[in-house]
Parts: structure tokens; sequence; C-alpha cells
């Protein structure tokens, strides 16, 4: 198969967390982030939704990107306990109920990914479930860690990558799923479409 590395990707998130990830892969790759509509329906199930959400992100940019050859990649991530999702907290209080669901206890963190190929007119959507279980934590540990404003952007108010990670006490999962870009994953939805992570 002829590999098109010169191809361009564009990530369709103004997550840092995200870009650090790809950019990790050595691939070159933009940053253009759109405001999609990330409202969903109350019955869809949490697969739809992270799938939904990564391909109206990577699909809102579409306009911006021109001609280029490029392939977009968009990404969701949620966090759900008992059926009911977290997404990111409004404010601190919503944080501190957000952790004291979690701590002691194990959540599943969803991300989807959507890749479209502009120059094949092709679109890919999957997603990954990772298994995380909190240690638990006093309400005093929980306030300090609001405190550090670490909670304030993240699905499920807290990052696994940063202080979050002294609150982890298991995952069963791709790692990096719950960061916010499963990178096994992408990896070989961008092979799908001609690029490939490490045959230059």
């Amino acid at each position: 198969m002829e590999h098109h590395n010169t191809r361009h990707i564009i990530l369709a998130s103004g997550s840092p967390r995200r870009r650090e990830l790809l950019a990790s892969l050595g691939l070159p790759f933009e940053v253009l982030v759109s405001d999609a509509d990330e409202s969903t329906p109350p019955e869809w199930t949490p697969e739809a939704i992270v799938r939904n959400l990564a391909l109206r992100k990577a699909e809102a940019v579409i306009p911006s990107a021109g001609d280029r050859i490029a392939v977009i990649v968009g990404s969701d991530t949620i966090v759900v306990i008992d059926g009911m999702v977290l997404g990111k907290p409004v404010d601190e209080q919503d944080s501190a109920r957000m952790l004291n669901l979690l701590q002691g206890r194990t959540h599943q963190v969803y991300t989807g990914v959507a890749c479209i190929g502009l120059a094949e007119g092709r679109t890919l959507v999957d997603h990954r479930m990772t298994s995380v279980t909190m240690r638990a934590m006093s309400e005093d540990e929980i306030s300090a860690y609001i405190a550090t404003g670490e909670p304030a952007d993240k699905a499920g108010s807290y990052a696994i990558q940063g202080l979050g990670a002294t609150l982890v006490e298991e995952i069963a999962g791709c790692y990096f799923n719950v960061v916010g870009l499963p990178l096994s994953l992408l990896g070989s939805m961008l092979s799908g479409l001609g690029i490939s992570v490490l045959n230059r």
C-alpha cells in the first residue's frame, strides 16, 4: 500500500492534552477548532454520545480546511458512573459533586474518535472504553484537589496525567483513552486512511 505521509492531519480539538498526545506520534499536524454543538439527546448511550460528538467536531472544521489533502481528527471524552454521564464541571461545587461520586469506586471513560479523509471522502468513527478505579478520598482531599485548579476543564473533574494520578488506584484498558485520545485506536484508523505511524 502506498503511504501518503506528506498528507496533513488536522486536529479538531482545542485540548492541550490531545495536542500533546498527537504530537507524540511525530506526524505533522495543525489544530483547527470550531464551536460544534455538543448537546445530545438524553436517550443516547455513552458510545453514541462520544462517536457522534467526535464526528460533529471533525465535520465542523471541514469549511476551514480549504483544499488541503488532509485527514481531520475529532475526539470527545466522557466519564460515566451508574449510567450517569459526567462532562466538564460548571464550577467548583460541580467538581466536588463529581469527585464525591467517583471516589472509592470504578467508573468508565469513553472516548470517541472520528477521522475524515478529505481526499477519499471517507469517514471512520470508533471509540474505546477504559475502566478507572479511584481510591477513597476525604472531603479535605477533594477540596485540596479542586483548589489546584486541575479539575476545572476535565470530564469527570480529574486529570489522570496530572495530580489526578494520585487518586487513581487501577485502570483496565487504554491509559491514553482516559487522557483523551486512544493512540492505538487512532493509529489503526489513520492507517486505514493511508497514513502510517510507524512506516515513514
